[in-house]
């Protein structure tokens, strides 16, 4: 896999060696068994897969590439490179502006513009219609375009489908910037209609088989389609696309329920006519982490700390799988562990921070947690928060120590 020009405040002396620890035991990425960090009192469990991912990597060396190349000039981005709040400091530190928010607001007007600024495109990518607007301006939007490849993947695969007469079910929420680009991109060859979930596809494959009315599909799908979208004519043949930070086992299961719609009102021998195979357009490093996340998920543990910003799809995906099964805490860094005794984290649900007490058991000679960060997490970030931890636990080892034996072990 290529390597990243990944700058070294984002690096760490635990996480980034685990993960080259990880990549030199398992080159071909097919184990997907976690690694135990033993601190005496405290043990660590951390994913096979998990942090910056391919895209975020590429998207982080084009920026601050960017930044180091024009130096002097104006520096602005699309919107919040990646859901990261420590990047994104970062970035407003050295000088970067943001023209939107992520909810979609402008908060810089395009007449603030002028052909010599530089825009760069976030890794989520944009709109047609934004595209449009730039380059109206003389700012030409693909110069600096950090779009991740799968994301670009799924466009190119939605553009396909509409050409061959397609419509495009998009799988994702439909206010976030990915969803928001994809939606643009696609439409410009097919309807479109994004769906959020499974009940959603429920509701779909309803209207698919006539058990829903047109008015029913309009009433809950009319804000989240293309103009004139008609479900009698376009959901007559479609594909499946998805965001790729969506839970990958959800996107798979949306995609059966929509199939078995079409086999039930089609029939088996002509369903291949009406519905799109999509497949291939799964993000591997969303599938990579969520599939290590529910293999770490397997080794007994006392709660699990998921790491990222609290606005990223793909961290609070891996936050849904891990309180499924143990008590999870969602946090951005480190400065939300206010004591041994109480932390804030964040419910991914209803967008609110909370306070919780007791997240260290007591009365243990051994506690163990699973360690695990999002997409845009640097290893950095994670790095602060296991310090944090293991500063509640008297006794534990040296880090440099624990790394060490873990090397010397598998060596």
């Amino acid at each position: 896999m290529k390597k990243f020009d990944i700058p070294s405040i984002y690096r760490s002396s635990i996480t980034t060696r685990v993960k080259d620890f990880q990549n030199r035991m398992d080159p071909r990425r097919r184990n997907f068994s976690p690694t135990i960090l033993d601190f005496g009192p405290v043990e660590f469990i951390v994913p096979r897969h998990f942090g910056f991912c391919y895209g975020v990597q590429n998207a982080i060396e084009i920026a601050y590439r960017t930044i180091e190349e024009n130096a002097g000039k104006r520096v602005f981005f699309l919107s919040e490179m990646i859901h990261n709040p420590t990047v994104n400091s970062d970035l407003i530190s050295r000088g970067v502006r943001f023209i939107f928010e992520p909810t979609g607001k402008q908060i810089i007007h395009w007449d603030d513009l002028s052909p010599q600024d530089v825009v760069v495109v976030p890794a989520f990518g944009t709109t047609i219609e934004i595209q449009q607007e730039l380059l109206h301006r003389g700012i030409d939007p693909y110069t600096f375009d950090t779009t991740c490849p799968f994301v670009e993947k799924v466009w190119k695969k939605g553009i396909e489908l509409g050409e061959d007469g397609f419509t495009n079910v998009i799988h994702g929420k439909f206010n976030h910037e990915e969803t928001r680009a994809t939606f643009s991109h696609v439409s410009q060859k097919s309807p479109a209609v994004v769906i959020l979930d499974v009940d959603e596809a429920r509701f779909l494959a309803d209207v698919i088989t006539g058990v829903k009315s047109r008015p029913e599909f309009i009433d809950r799908f009319g804000h989240k389609s293309t103009a004139g979208f008609d479900p009698d004519r376009d959901l007559q043949k479609f594909g499946v696309i998805n965001q790729t930070t969506m839970l990958a086992s959800e996107t798979k299961e949306i995609m059966e329920i929509l199939k078995a719609a079409v086999t039930s009102r089609w029939g088996t021998a002509d369903a291949r006519i009406h519905y799109a195979d999509t497949s291939d357009t799964l993000c591997y490093a969303t599938n990579e982490n969520q599939s290590a996340t529910i293999e770490a998920l397997k080794t007994r543990a006392d709660g699990a700390f998921v790491v990222g910003g609290y606005n990223s799809s793909n961290t609070s995906h891996l936050v849904e799988l891990c309180e499924a099964v143990l008590p999870t805490w969602f946090i951005k860094d480190e400065t939300e562990i206010c004591s041994g005794t109480s932390l804030f984290h964040f419910d991914w649900r209803n967008k609110k921070k909370l306070k919780s007490e007791n997240w260290k058991p007591e009365g243990r000679d051994k506690v163990r947690f699973i360690m695990n960060s999002g997409a845009s997490c640097p290893d950095s970030t994670l790095d602060g928060v296991m310090l944090r931890i293991l500063g509640f636990f008297p006794g534990s080892a040296d880090p440099e120590k624990v790394i060490a034996r873990l090397m010397e072990g598998n060596s």
